[in-house]
């Protein structure tokens, strides 16, 4: 039981020993495939999902978390005794679900702050860990909305994908619309703007492993040099180049927390199978 309670949606991609670890409240949005509605995370794992992805015919969408999935996670959490919610949402530019979550913020009793992230994933993710380290220090919702607004401005988050067409298709291609023209053999780097919260170009190459090494750099030449990093491998169903980039972060930068998860599937649907991506900061 919390007097703050954390809620999130379920594109945060916090693995899942963290998320039980601290009593994080998710909120899942839902993945429509041809006549079929599964519940993301719930009815839907990830591995699932990829599997899935490669022999079905028919492209799967999205449809947001409604406001009365939020709701109903606010009267949960009231009923376990939390007397102030924090929610943190996907970005706003990228989906609807942080107008849902203010607008069940409307409907309950006690104060609810509704924070949008800015980002996907681990952007959402790191934001959404700080604020329950924070809330399990004992710190007010003030202090944990001012700590995860600063750490938010740290952020960098890099993504690399197979190809373009999941990106085109999915519809988040975002201010990468200049690569429409291109030939979809590239392999697109984007980076998340964590100010506008929409998807940037980062750069385009022509072969996987450039594409991996790309991200790589890029994150570091974004997020600068300095102590304490923090950092997450995200993965299209490619763990084993997950853990290679893992194992040259630990060779080269020593992370004090370095994370490995593979990317859901409401954001799987735009990035697409073997996938890979780096989000973290340094203190």
């Amino acid at each position: 039981m919390h007097d703050i309670e954390v809620i999130t949606d379920s594109t945060c991609d916090i693995p899942q020993e963290l998320i039980e670890q601290y009593e994080i409240k998710i909120v899942s949005h839902y993945i429509l495939w041809g006549d079929k509605q599964y519940i993301d995370r719930v009815d839907i794992q990830p591995q699932e999902f990829y599997e899935k992805f490669k022999t079905e015919k028919i492209y799967p969408t999205t449809s947001q978390a409604t406001t009365e999935d939020f709701l109903k996670k606010y009267e949960e959490a009231i009923l376990g005794g939390a007397k102030e919610i924090i929610v943190l949402t996907v970005s706003s530019a990228m989906s609807g679900a942080y107008q849902m979550a203010l607008n069940a913020s409307k409907l309950v009793n006690i104060p609810v702050k509704v924070v949008d992230s800015r980002g996907p994933t681990m952007s959402l993710g790191w934001q959404v860990l700080e604020a329950v380290r924070l809330r399990n220090m004992g710190e007010s919702v003030q202090s944990i909305l001012e700590k995860v607004d600063l750490l938010r401005q740290k952020l960098v988050q890099i993504v690399g994908m197979d190809s373009l067409v999941f990106l085109q298709r999915g519809g988040r291609i975002g201010d990468a619309a200049n690569w429409i023209g291109t030939r979809l053999q590239i392999k697109p780097i984007v980076s998340i703007n964590h100010v506008s919260g929409r998807v940037e170009p980062a750069g385009i190459v022509r072969t996987y492993s450039a594409m991996v090494d790309m991200v790589y750099h890029k994150f570091f030449e974004k997020a600068g040099s300095g102590s304490k990093l923090h950092i997450a491998v995200l993965h299209g169903n490619a763990l084993d180049e997950a853990k290679k980039l893992a194992d040259r972060l630990v060779q080269e930068y020593h992370p004090v927390e370095l994370l490995i998860n593979i990317t859901g599937p409401v954001l799987g649907i735009h990035t697409g199978p073997r996938a890979v991506a780096l989000c973290g900061y340094f203190e």
